[in-house]
């Protein structure tokens, strides 16, 4: 076993079964903006075999205070592209594959099937619902995050248990609700919803019995303060639902 993950193996809770579990994952991450950017560079520090790397955008100069994958030279290149780079400087052990797309239903359900998770780190509603449909349709486990200003919510899915539309069955229309670019957001808050994202993921990809399931985190910055909210599967969800 690497020395690079010594710290990690020596703890019960993983060990050399569980990096051997990490070692052979495949993660598939929407978007390498805010939340993404922490959320890849500790899934490849942890050691997680394969990475995917989901975004069509390029590195502007307003990413820079809060998408920390990226530097100042780094501006109008790929975003994709220049994670991968990133990441494999960071630990070559890894696998790191760029999708330079923008994930639609029409080519999401099969980039999806290629991997053992999902983290969902869009800065949109209509990417996180079809994120949700699509994770739900192919039976693959979901971490998903939002963050704004000095707050942040998450959350898990897995299969059997409540999917994200069954909090949020409706999604809003493009253009009718503020957008992080228009509402603001501290660097460092989407480092801590990024961050508990990817704890849930090595969580759920070495097997440890206490995935964040029917449950929403929600965090507060002002005050410092986490609640979480129990919910349960809507048997009328129109995602997941039976009825």
């Amino acid at each position: 076993m690497s020395e690079r993950y010594e710290r990690q193996v020596v703890m019960p809770e993983i060990g050399p079964v569980g990096q051997e579990r990490l070692r052979q994952s495949r993660v598939l991450v929407i978007g390498a903006g805010g939340l993404g950017s922490p959320v890849l560079f500790y899934l490849a520090a942890a050691g997680v075999g394969t990475l995917g790397i989901a975004d069509n955008d390029q590195v502007s100069t307003s990413n820079l205070n809060r998408q920390i994958l990226y530097v100042n030279r780094d501006i109008g290149r790929s975003k994709a592209l220049t994670a991968v780079q990133r990441l494999r400087a960071l630990n070559p052990e890894v696998k790191a594959i760029p999708h330079e797309v923008f994930v639609l239903r029409e080519n999401g359900l099969a980039l999806v099937q290629q991997y053992d998770l999902v983290v969902e780190a869009s800065d949109n509603l209509e990417t996180k619902a079809l994120m949700n449909e699509l994770c739900v349709r192919a039976g693959v486990p979901l971490v998903w995050g939002a963050v704004t200003r000095f707050e942040g919510q998450m959350g898990v899915y897995l299969p059997g248990h409540a999917c994200r539309s069954c909090v949020f069955p409706h999604t809003p229309a493009p253009g009718t609700y503020p957008t992080p670019a228009e509402l603001g957001v501290l660097g460092a808050s989407a480092g801590v919803i990024g961050t508990l994202q990817t704890v849930e993921a090595v969580k759920i990809l070495t097997g440890l019995d206490k995935p964040f399931v029917d449950r929403i985190l929600l965090w507060e910055g002002l005050w410092t303060s986490f609640d979480i909210v129990a919910v349960e599967r809507n048997p009328q969800c129109p995602v997941c639902g039976t009825g």
